[in-house]
């Protein structure tokens, strides 16, 4: 066997992709190329510890390479061409041949929904763009965090808890944490109040300016820096490669995680629109990690003739931290759909640190794919 597996993006999905497939097709001769922008893997779950001028730790993707066969090619990619079989690089070695092609290249923010979103918002989605916010908030009196999903909930809670001095306000187009419970949503309330953070619900942003943020009554919010956390988006990479996408461009899969036009490509994270009974699965890492680790496997099974299994996606909680010493664990039915059940406070924040260091764990020692939990 002398096929060549390239995996885009060495993100949660990616990077578990990479080396359960190395794992599994050691000694067949395949070889496993791993592709991505960055040298080092970023834990995009803490970027707002990050940004809130917090020290990470330093990952480089060489050193959790290291052993598993996987070559890593440090470089941005400017398109794919499915009937050559070719991904373009913007820098050398330019082009790669692929047999196999595995789309992890997940998402990024989504200014362009607001006009002066891209010129003068922060986003939350690299490392560099959350070490560039984290030197403006640092000398800033005023951060307004625009979105009310969880990123915009740990980042406004991760800032305010830093500069206990820093005036920090949330803006939301609807409820804040909307899908969350009644007593999840209460608790994030109350750790708003707690820290002096200014809430404004069912808010609707028309603009966004160098000296803060214009709302579509003709209220105008002066704000320092502004934080756009409304709203992600994938690459539009596959769509323009003439793969089969979904309307937000995300490639639409089979059970398998394999692409329903591109019998020789497979996608996981945050790029795959893997259908769950008519629900697409969550942007997160508690998705894109299993996503990864069983796409890899399933690399594996169709290279050496076996019928890629079924993905499950079931979930059990969410996890929303509020600071460093309080968080919120949404517990969930196996759709996503929340319970009454929630946990709160430090137990939860320990209980969130947990998993993120153990995600890390499983990115250095990546088992066989389980269901995702």
């Amino acid at each position: 066997m002398k096929d060549h597996i390239v995996v885009l993006g060495a993100g949660y999905a990616g990077l578990g992709a990479a080396k359960r497939a190395a794992r599994r097709l050691r000694g067949t001769g395949a070889r496993v190329t791993l592709v991505n922008a960055s040298d080092r893997f970023v834990e995009r779950v803490r970027l707002h510890q990050l940004a809130a001028g917090q020290r990470l730790p330093d990952l480089p993707l060489a050193a959790l390479l290291e052993g598993t066969g996987v070559e890593l090619v440090v470089a941005r990619v400017s398109g794919i061409d499915p009937e050559a079989r070719t991904v373009r690089l913007e820098t050398p070695p330019y082009t790669l041949d692929y047999d196999v092609l595995l789309y992890a290249l997940g998402s990024g923010a989504e200014p362009a929904a607001v006009p002066g979103a891209h010129e003068h918002a922060y986003s939350l989605v690299t490392a560099d763009e959350a070490v560039r916010l984290g030197r403006r908030v640092a000398r800033a009196e005023k951060v307004t965090v625009v979105g009310g999903g969880l990123t915009g909930i740990e980042a406004a809670t991760e800032f305010a808890f830093t500069r206990p001095g820093l005036r920090v306000e949330l803006l939301s187009a609807g409820l804040v944490g909307e899908g969350l419970s009644v007593r999840a949503r209460r608790h994030i309330h109350r750790a708003f109040a707690r820290m002096g953070i200014e809430v404004r619900e069912h808010t609707q942003v028309a603009k966004i300016g160098p000296d803060g943020v214009l709302l579509d009554n003709g209220d105008e919010l002066r704000a320092d820096t502004v934080v756009w956390a409304a709203g992600f988006r994938v690459p539009d990479l596959a769509a323009q490669a003439g793969l089969a996408t979904d309307r937000h461009g995300r490639i639409l899969v089979d059970r398998a995680l394999r692409s329903v036009s591109h019998p020789d490509v497979f996608a996981a994270g945050d790029a795959a629109a893997a259908d769950r009974s008519g629900r697409p699965t969550r942007m997160a890492c508690q998705t894109g990690l299993p996503m990864g680790m069983y796409a890899g496997e399933a690399v594996a099974d169709l290279l050496t003739g076996r019928e890629p299994r079924r993905a499950l996606f079931r979930y059990v909680w969410q996890n929303i931290s509020l600071g460093r010493h309080d968080a919120v664990t949404q517990f969930t039915r196996p759709d996503d759909t929340s319970l009454d059940a929630v946990m709160t406070g430090r137990p939860s924040a320990a209980f969130k640190e947990a998993i993120v260091r153990g995600t890390v764990w499983a990115m250095r020692h990546p088992g066989p794919y389980r269901p995702i939990r």
